[in-house]
């Protein structure tokens, strides 16, 4: 089972959040995290996040990321927006 953590956080307090799973066999992790971090999107009512190099490099070395301003191209009512895995 694959599950994905998602927090909306603003001015150090958590506004939203939500856990995505993922039970199915055939998909890649990345495909899972993809699929996980769209479907978190689409729950805070977010577009898609642009995946930028740092975030690659936080998600590969610890499993998790944020997505601050710079990853949306609208604006945000909220600080940043983290993911993280909880379970592989």
């Amino acid at each position: 089972m694959f599950r994905l953590s998602g927090k909306c956080v603003r001015h150090t307090k958590i506004v939203s959040s939500a856990v995505i799973s993922d039970g199915s066999a055939e998909k890649s992790r990345t495909e899972k995290v993809l699929g996980a971090v769209r479907e978190l999107a689409a729950e805070f009512d977010l577009p898609s996040p642009l995946w930028l190099e740092k975030n690659i490099r936080d998600f590969k070395r610890r499993a998790r990321t944020r997505f601050t301003a710079d990853n949306f191209l609208e604006a945000l009512p909220f600080d940043y927006l983290e993911i993280e895995v909880l379970e592989e």
